[in-house]
């Protein structure tokens, strides 16, 4: 086996056994507030992570194109007085 291996699974299940010990230590009234804000923290982060993931967009050629009214300006072949 792995020495790493060996060391993150012992990391694994100690910390599996302090949450244990934690969570059962919160007395009934405070379980649903501290479980929504944990909902909601998790809410964030899940939303933070499908934003970091979305594929970004390259320009399109339209966006890219110099706008009428930056163009150089027009003129006339014909003479006018």
């Amino acid at each position: 086996m792995n020495e790493s291996l060996l060391i993150e699974l012992t990391v694994f299940v100690l910390a599996a056994f302090v949450g244990i010990e934690v969570i059962s230590k919160v007395p009934t009234t405070l379980h649903t507030p501290l479980m929504s804000g944990t909902n909601a923290i998790h809410g964030v982060v899940i939303v933070g992570a499908i934003l970091v993931r979305a594929p970004t967009r390259a320009p399109s050629r339209r966006s890219s194109a110099r706008s009428p009214s930056r163009s150089a300006p027009r003129t006339s072949s014909a003479g006018s007085s």
